[in-house]
């Protein structure tokens, strides 16, 4: 008897969960978009990289870029203007739930593989210009491969209990008494450029740890790790501001090294298509991060 209680218990709550809508559908977005800032507000925010199967000989943001993780494979989709294979039957709105709320136009939500948590606050006139980017981009009929996920990460319903655990916002708005150059640094490093997502541990659920803010991550997808970027670590490697604004552009490091695996992408397709002023404040933040790196100690 209890364990038919406890059955339908269980069964209730997932279906409840099954049911519980994600997302809130956006005001209708009728801005004029600019492509030129949309394309570059896509390579800051790493869409070519993520999106392009370089290796295989993909055509532009046709997806298909595999990110292997301990919850299973992940593929990029393709983000093309072809109607059945890419995003050509979206509206505006679609896009903006998708890129902010990480919401798909069925309302069901995408994996955290997916970088939106760092997107969540790109403004309408953000939204509009990488909207008219994308609407630049040539179809590809090509169809992005298939999650590689099992049970129970392939039910997708269960991503809306760690949204509800863990999504937060980027926190990506000016901090008062913090002058231009720091405050965009902060917007892009916290915002577009998602430097946490690699530069931050993770827990069992994979959400990055608070307290392990910029401190590195050995557990990469692929087998790839990035180093910690906290100030003390970086001056004990030699890092300055303007070795970190010179290594953004070059992947050219303080030592004579050179970025590999996922860095040497981020800055081969994203940084070094920044303009100096954005790198010099990317830098400058990462070097001087204030109150936002937390006290470990």
């Amino acid at each position: 008897m209890l364990g038919s209680v406890l059955a339908a218990a269980v069964a209730g709550t997932a279906g409840a969960v099954f049911l519980w809508p994600v997302g809130a559908a956006p005001e209708r977005i009728e801005l004029p978009g600019d492509a030129g800032r949309g394309a570059y507000l896509a390579r800051a925010s790493g869409c070519i990289a993520c999106h392009t199967n370089f290796e295989g000989g993909g055509a532009p943001l046709a997806g298909g870029v595999e990110l292997a993780t301990p919850f299973g494979t992940f593929y990029s989709p393709n983000l093309t203007t072809d109607p059945e294979n890419g995003i050509g039957q979206w509206s505006i709105e679609d896009f903006a739930m998708a890129v902010r709320q990480g919401v798909s136009p069925e309302g069901d939500p995408y994996y955290p593989s997916f970088t939106y948590p760092f997107y969540g606050d790109f403004s309408d006139q953000d939204i509009a210009d990488l909207w008219a980017a994308f609407q630049t981009v040539p179809p590809v009929a090509e169809v992005a491969p298939e999650h590689e996920v099992g049970f129970p990460f392939n039910m997708r319903w269960g991503l809306k209990l760690w949204r509800a655990a863990f999504l937060s916002d980027p926190a990506t708005e000016p901090v008062e008494g913090r002058d231009d150059v720091w405050n965009r640094g902060r917007e892009l490093a916290r915002g577009a450029a998602h430097c946490g997502a690699c530069h931050t541990g993770r827990n069992i659920a994979g959400a990055r740890l608070e307290t392990a803010f910029y401190a590195g991550n050995d557990d990469l997808p692929g087998g790839d790790h990035a180093p910690s970027i906290q100030i003390e670590h970086l001056i004990e490697q030699g890092w300055t501001v303007d070795s970190i604004v010179y290594a953004l552009e070059t992947g050219i490091t303080p030592s004579g090294d050179v970025f590999g695996g996922g860095m040497g992408e981020v800055v081969q397709y994203g940084t070094s298509f920044l303009t100096p002023e954005d790198r010099l404040a990317i830098a400058t933040y990462v070097m001087d991060p204030g109150e936002d790196l937390p006290d470990l100690e």
